[in-house]
């Protein structure tokens, strides 16, 4: 399926007092592969809420390959794992500047109607952008 990258540089806030990139942060790292992603497929989160339709991590799996550290230049590589349903999946892996694998991860989101809080089938114009993207 597609993909997309974006990079960016570790700031000092994101380590610990070893200079190696805190945890947690890398949901944050996943977090802006996904926004990224939509956007490069022709939506925005914001559309997205703006249409009614909230996306909530229902499961999260993450695997430390290495360590990343202050100032370190990563990409985060994010693949959509197949045709989103009620659910859309998607596959990561970062790495640093010497293209090693730091981590590899997996989100699932739910397709969530703000209104009454109940899972939906993915819109279709979502589902039209993601065919488009794909025959790029």
């Amino acid at each position: 399926m597609s993909f997309n990258n974006i990079s960016f540089r570790v700031r000092y806030s994101e380590t610990d007092q070893m200079g190696v990139v805190y945890h947690g942060n890398y949901a944050q790292y996943l977090e802006m592969g996904r926004v990224e992603w939509l956007r490069d497929t022709g939506i925005s989160y914001k559309e997205l809420e703006e249409n009614g339709i909230m996306l909530p991590v229902i499961s999260l799996s993450l695997n430390y390959k290495k360590s990343a550290f202050y100032d370190d230049l990563l990409t985060v590589e994010t693949t959509l794992k197949k045709t989103p349903s009620v659910k859309i999946e998607f596959d990561f892996v970062i790495y640093n500047e010497k293209r090693e694998i730091i981590a590899e991860a997996n989100t699932v989101l739910a397709f969530i109607k703000m209104e009454n809080k109940r899972p939906i089938r993915c819109p279709k114009y979502l589902l039209d952008l993601i065919e488009k993207r794909a025959k790029k």
